[in-house]
């Protein structure tokens, strides 16, 4: 049976906030939105044409605040692959994204990290063919 890699959590301070960046900053689709509760809802963003979604939780406690914008330490947390990096690139730019290096060519393709609103870095790459 083949495995599919549907959705990662990713702690925020405000649902709303975040659909928001994730949808106009990004360009995402909001996949899915319930409320799952009090103050709970189970919020899914995916980027374009991608099986694989990031699963928006409202932090609830100190230790879920304290990992918002740390979730892989000072590292690289997401890749966001693009069939047209200089457009996204561009894109991402225009809309207050900011980006930590200029575009760069590697073995692998055309990459460079940013930083979403809340500090977690990400790659956006266009992989070479």
């Amino acid at each position: 049976m083949p495995h599919n890699l549907s959705a990662i959590s990713y702690f925020v301070d405000d649902y709303d906030s975040a659909i928001d960046y994730f949808t106009h900053t990004l360009g995402f689709t909001l996949s899915e939105d319930k409320s799952t509760g009090k103050d709970s809802r189970f919020v899914l963003v995916t980027p374009r044409g991608s099986s694989a979604s990031i699963l928006l939780m409202r932090a609830s406690n100190e230790e879920e605040r304290a990992l918002i914008g740390k979730q892989a330490a000072d590292r690289v947390f997401m890749i966001l692959a693009s069939e047209d990096f200089w457009r996204d690139y561009d894109t991402f730019k225009q809309k207050g994204v900011e980006f930590l290096e200029s575009p760069r060519e590697e073995p692998y393709g055309t990459v460079a990290i940013f930083r979403d609103k809340y500090g977690n870095k990400w790659d956006l790459i266009q992989p070479t063919v």
